[in-house]
């Protein structure tokens, strides 16, 4: 019996730790045992699900008529026209107004975006596009794992933590798939045994003694005492009461909740590895709006909370990166709904110790002959950006066996440890 097999075992009846009981915000985690971490960073990885339109997060404005004749009501303005145009970055590229939280840490010198990257699928079907990216294998649907599992088989430093590898939810990102131990936690709060609160101590009780969780003799044992005693850490933590450092807000969202989750397992130091989190609702076929609206309300929330993070783990950043990414980008030129359709080349950010400010872009431009289809090209394989962050922050340099078959091209883009 596997871990796994000992989850579900825990599971039967009126006891166990039900993907219903959690709210969807929660992040999926993988642990790596206490002080192992002292010499990686913590790696956040955000997909935003949907498709985000890159062109309207870090806007081209140095491309004049390239950029907004071809979106007519939805081009943000350039910079120095108020508060809802621009936040210049470098003389060409400026955030959407609605980042604006991400200006400070921008200014902080925590921030590197790097357009014109992606997939070099072509795929325009969410789905595959995603599955692609997550496993790591673009174009190749039969990748058993997702990159992040591969990376934490491939790493040096193999951890027996029973939450490195629980999938409990049937929502657990494909880039936490694999044979290595990952976690769907959905609540720190709500990570205790299910069953009625009259019963639950008695159950417990039973559980511990049927398992011999306080003298351990045999694999099953084991895996049910490590399962007990993280039980206990969780519960410790008080979520309820947390309050984040230096004033940070985090957005009332599920996305903001996961990010607060977050926070709170990298300062209690339980050894968190990785951490995958999902917003989602970037399928704008249809009044995406510019300034305002929807695409702003989402752009906004997901800075908000991405500065929030920044500020609340201001003591920690230094040993944690974040990274976002999506399937695709948008089309360059706006739909007759006033929204955009599928694309190609897209947006990453990444935060954290390692990130120098900066806006790398080997830009193709916008005009007619410098497009991919209508699209803005993928000059930045995504999966040279996650093999900088794993070589260079993550200490682990297997990228051939995590992206098997691509030969990665390294940019600067990040400081190594």
């Amino acid at each position: 019996m596997n871990r796994r097999d000992v989850m579900q075992s825990f599971g039967l009846g009126v006891i166990g730790l039900s993907p219903s009981l959690f709210p969807r915000w929660m992040p999926k985690l993988a642990f790596a045992p206490h002080g192992q971490t002292a010499n990686r960073d913590v790696l956040v990885a955000i997909f935003q699900r949907g498709g985000m339109d890159g062109l309207n997060a870090v806007v081209p404005f140095g491309e004049g008529a390239n950029y907004y004749d071809r979106r007519p009501t939805i081009a943000i303005a350039e910079p120095g026209n108020g508060d809802e145009s621009a936040i210049d970055l470098n003389g060409f590229f400026g955030l959407h107004p609605a980042l604006r939280p991400l200006k400070d840490v921008w200014d902080a010198g925590n921030l590197t975006v790097i357009h014109g990257a992606g997939s070099p699928d072509p795929s325009r079907s969410h789905f595959d596009a995603m599955e692609f990216m997550e496993r790591g294998t673009p174009g190749v649907k039969t990748t058993a794992s997702g990159w992040i599992n591969r990376h934490l088989q491939t790493a040096s430093w193999q951890n027996d933590s029973p939450f490195r590898a629980v999938g409990m939810g049937a929502l657990i990102q494909s880039a936490l798939r694999g044979q290595a131990a990952t976690l769907a936690l959905q609540s720190i709060s709500d990570f205790h045994l299910n069953g009625r609160d009259d019963q639950l101590a008695g159950i417990t009780s039973t559980l511990a003694s049927l398992y011999s969780v306080a003298a351990p003799n045999d694999l099953l044992q084991r895996e049910a005492a490590q399962i007990y005693a993280t039980m206990d850490i969780l519960r410790e933590l008080d979520p309820d009461n947390y309050q984040p450092s230096y004033g940070a807000q985090y957005p009332d969202t599920e996305f903001g909740q996961a990010l607060r989750q977050i926070a709170i397992l990298i300062k209690a130091d339980l050894g968190l590895e990785v951490a995958c989190v999902d917003i989602g609702g970037w399928d704008t076929h249809e009044n995406q709006g510019g300034a305002n609206g929807t695409y702003a309300g989402l752009i906004g929330e997901m800075g908000q909370g991405l500065a929030a993070f920044h500020l609340d783990l201001t003591d920690y950043m230094s040993g944690v990166t974040v990274v976002t990414m999506s399937e695709f980008g948008r089309r360059v030129t706006e739909n007759a709904s006033e929204g955009t359709d599928h694309g190609h080349g897209n947006v990453m950010f990444m935060l954290g110790g390692g990130a120098t400010s900066q806006v790398y872009a080997d830009w193709g431009g916008l005009a007619t002959d410098q497009l991919d289809d209508g699209d803005l090209k993928v000059t930045t394989d995504y999966r040279d950006i996650l093999s900088e962050i794993l070589i260079k922050r993550l200490g682990n340099n297997a990228v051939d066996r995590i992206f098997p078959g691509y030969t990665p091209s390294m940019h600067d883009l990040l400081t190594a440890r």
